[in-house]
């Protein structure tokens, strides 16, 4: 029982921090700003960003692009499945409340299940995948990746918590697509 009381405790603490930074994203970040933020969300949508950037990678980077390319490729992948195919399915959390988002943003969101940001658990993934191979291509994703996590907030698509755990699906599938390669062939090997 203590368990459970801790838990809902926890809970409720999240829900306030997500209504409270929700509010403070929607109505305190100018328009311009905004509409900055969403033009790169919306070059992000269907993984587009991310799909030129691996593109440019692999034409410009030479082995180490490819290899960049395809590691941030495989990562985005795994964690579009892991946020939108499984968590999304099983979570069916509402989005914010419209009255908390006080632009015209608010209508143009999807109606899918808030949590987890399948948005931003793509970016980071993408993101954490490419840096250990071509630093200079995962630091010049870190920015765009941020700004879509803000955006995700900002627009009232979701509460900070769907960004965060995004982020952390995002950086868990990117371990995961770094790693797989060797763990498979130590398992082989065995």
């Amino acid at each position: 029982m203590a368990g459970y009381l801790q838990f809902m405790t926890v809970r409720g603490c999240v829900e306030k921090v997500d209504q409270l930074l929700t509010r403070q994203a929607a109505s305190r970040i100018p328009d311009g700003v905004g509409r900055v933020l969403s033009a790169v969300e919306e070059a992000a949508e269907s993984s587009k960003l991310w799909w030129g950037a691996a593109a440019a990678m692999a034409v410009a980077g030479g082995w180490r692009g490819r290899v960049a390319a395809t590691a941030g490729l495989s990562a985005l992948t795994l964690a579009q499945l892991v946020s939108n195919g499984l968590c999304k399915q099983l979570a069916d959390r509402p989005r914010p409340p419209k009255e908390w988002i006080p632009h015209e943003e608010v209508h143009d969101r999807p109606d899918s299940s808030s949590f987890p940001s399948g948005h931003t658990a793509a970016a980071v993934a993408f993101t954490a995948a490419v840096a250990p191979t071509c630093p200079s291509a995962g630091v010049a994703c870190a920015l765009p990746a941020a700004m879509i996590a803000l955006e995700r907030v900002q627009s009232g698509a979701h509460y900070p918590s769907d960004v965060a755990t995004g982020a952390v699906i995002g950086l868990a599938c990117a371990w995961l697509t770094r790693r797989a390669p060797s763990l498979l062939l130590r398992r082989v090997l065995a």
